[in-house]
């Protein structure tokens, strides 16, 4: 696979609107998942700055990101972040293509679903709220798999009539309020069981 490194970290872009996510309540019961990320665009390097900034106040501060290429046409091999640089790698077999991995230098790592940009409403409001299950023992992989086994899933075009109007109040709100009510601030996966280290091995 070929994978296209942005050297460039150029903050001159214009500002990215507030990131849309769904983040699983603080607990002591482990899951897979940590939440939901529902990108704007393809392009992480506008797409990370928003969704670092919102967790840094909330995980601390996120210091490495790893993705899978087969979702991403270009890496960025750093992203400048509110004052600090993020850096990205990434893993091709290893990591589940609908994953975001981050890490915290200091605190610890958070496993997010990617749900696709041009996903649907509906769709989009069914993952958010999937992913942010208590407990969930569902990988990003079988979520997305499970949405487009509906047959209304992931749809560029929104053929999602029967709860457009419902998912689109949801998603509204996740807009407006800059996500999902926000978790407690204390770290919820510092050696959490079965889950490795922050050292991801990103290229």
């Amino acid at each position: 696979m070929i994978v296209t490194i942005d050297r460039t970290t150029s903050s001159e872009r214009a500002p990215s609107p507030p990131a849309r996510l769904s983040l699983t309540p603080a607990s002591r019961v482990p899951g897979r998942l940590d939440g939901a990320w529902w990108p704007r665009s393809r392009d992480l390097t506008r797409e990370l700055p928003p969704l670092a900034a919102a967790l840094d106040s909330l995980w601390g501060r996120i210091t490495r990101v790893t993705v899978n290429p087969a979702r991403w046409p270009v890496i960025p091999r750093k992203v400048p972040v509110a004052g600090h640089i993020v850096r990205v790698g990434w893993f091709t077999d290893e990591q589940d293509p609908h994953k975001l991995i981050l890490l915290s230098y200091t605190v610890g790592r958070w496993d997010l679903l990617v749900i696709p940009p041009e996903t649907g409403a509906a769709s989009a409001a069914r993952l958010l709220a999937a992913a942010a299950t208590v407990g969930g023992l569902r990988t990003a992989g079988e979520l997305m798999a499970d949405e487009v086994a509906t047959g209304d899933g992931i749809d560029a075009r929104g053929r999602e009539e029967a709860d457009s109007v419902d998912a689109r109040g949801r998603v509204e709100t996740w807009e407006n309020d800059g996500g999902a009510a926000p978790p407690s601030p204390l770290a919820r996966h510092v050696g959490r069981a079965g889950r490795p280290s922050s050292s991801g091995r990103g290229r």
